[in-house]
């Protein structure tokens, strides 16, 4: 893009007192990592890219469904037909908007042993996830690295969010010590969504980064933020640094040194099983493709394998993970991948 393009680009925004040249040259230096692109991640990383970050890491462990297009704006019929990530569908769909932007797609299951590499390099950290486990993970690294982040959540017709500024603001652990127990809160599987609240926290989230990233630290949001699209009610909960939090005040990193070993998890309301193998492998997605197809249907891309046999379905990743649909039973999950994966 020549200088003079960039200018007729970012004249709106630059028009604004709060942006500015500098902040607009800020924008351009920023790096932030997005931790899922479903609903929220792609709301934020669409404005990211349109408001001129330079560097956007998107991470993601999903494949596309047909259930993702009703609210996460970066995805299209065909991403779904042919099976993509959502990591990778995602920064096609940014290089289309913004070819200045500098961005990586990252498919995998973020744990203990990848998140400081995901974030260590970047400015600030914005979360898009739809679990806890990886929120909690992600504020014992933003501690432990003095990385800003961005809580989100959408649930029903409810959105969410929080600013965490290390030293600055309460943390998540501040506002609630442990995670909520399995089934104790509803998911976008269990309540639904509606797809403007998704829209209204990527906004808010997006602009949170934008604050982040030009410098106006003192104008982020420091509460938790509630809004209910429905009713339009607003809430705000004071969030305020507590002297024996576990996680900001003491130091503990539960989350961040819990050894992260092989384990299958049931993911809530889709009849399947995700397999995930520690320490992870490198698996040569053609051989195996080529292995798979005299036992059932294979469907091959360079970023997974979908394999299906007897009323199941494995999609397998390169790094081993596999996501085994048709099954809750964890047990039946390792069983079949065991027999076809052969770990």
């Amino acid at each position: 893009m020549t200088s003079e393009e960039s200018v007729e680009r970012y004249h709106r925004q630059v028009l604004l007192p709060v942006i500015g040249t500098s902040g607009q040259q800020r924008l351009r230096r920023g790096r932030v990592c997005v931790l899922g692109v479903g609903a929220l991640g792609t709301h934020v990383a669409m404005l990211l890219a349109r408001a001129g970050v330079g560097f956007l890491r998107l991470v993601d462990r999903d494949v596309l469904e047909w259930t993702n297009l009703q609210r996460q704006v970066l995805y299209e019929e065909a991403d779904v037909e042919a099976a993509l990530p959502k990591a990778v569908a995602a920064a096609r769909a940014l290089e289309r908007v913004n070819r200045d932007v500098s961005i990586e797609s990252v498919v995998i299951d973020v744990d203990a042993t990848s998140i400081v590499p995901l974030i260590a390099d970047v400015d600030a950290v914005v979360d898009g996830s739809d679990n806890f486990e990886l929120r909690y993970l992600l504020n014992d690294a933003a501690l432990e690295l003095n990385k800003p982040w961005i809580y989100g959540g959408a649930i029903g017709t409810l959105g969410t969010t929080l600013t965490v500024i290390p030293g600055e603001t309460a943390c998540l652990r501040c506002l609630f010590p442990e995670p909520p127990s399995a089934g104790s809160v509803p998911t976008c599987d269990t309540a639904g969504v509606l797809g403007p609240a998704a829209a209204l926290v990527g906004a808010l989230q997006a602009s949170e980064a934008i604050k982040l990233l030009v410098g106006a630290w003192s104008a982020c949001n420091r509460t938790l933020m509630t809004v209910d699209l429905w009713t339009l009610e607003i809430a705000r909960i004071t969030a305020r640094r507590r002297p024996d939090c576990p996680a900001c005040a003491l130091g503990e990193r539960r989350f961040l040194y819990e050894r992260a070993p092989s384990r299958t998890v049931a993911l809530c309301g889709r009849d399947a099983v995700q397999v995930v193998v520690h320490p992870r492998v490198a698996i040569d997605l053609a051989r195996l493709a080529q292995q798979l197809a005299p036992l059932g249907e294979v469907h091959y891309n360079p970023y997974l394998i979908r394999f299906r046999v007897d009323g199941y379905e494995l999609t397998v990743f390169s790094d081993g993970r596999a996501i085994v649909r048709g099954t809750t039973d964890p047990a039946v999950a390792r069983a079949l991948y065991a027999r076809y994966i052969g770990m």
